[in-house]
């Protein structure tokens, strides 16, 4: 069993307040879940208006498997135009 984890960092352009930035994670946090079958939370920076941490597990029975869902969940919240990424962490365990 392999297990990828991922920490990214973001800012949301859209938020000006706290309701507005849940709204725009709870979309983005559940299209992962369903296109990816990872399991994805909000895990800092909570009381930011505009800045938030999301962390994504994967499991797999490959390496690469996990990787590749990673990358693909980086560049999937990547190309959302309400969000920036500021920077990531991804470990394969």
């Amino acid at each position: 069993m392999t297990v990828g984890t991922c920490e990214i960092e973001i800012l949301i352009y859209e938020s000006n307040s706290l309701k507005e930035k849940r709204h725009v994670l709870k979309s983005i946090i559940e299209r992962i879940k369903v296109r990816f079958n990872a399991s994805v939370a909000e895990v800092d920076y909570n009381d930011l208006w505009n800045k938030s941490m999301i962390g994504i597990a994967v499991v797999s029975n490959s390496k690469n498997l996990c990787e590749s869902a990673i990358s693909k969940i980086i560049n999937f919240i990547d190309n959302d135009e309400r969000v920036e990424i500021i920077r990531f962490y991804k470990e394969i365990l």
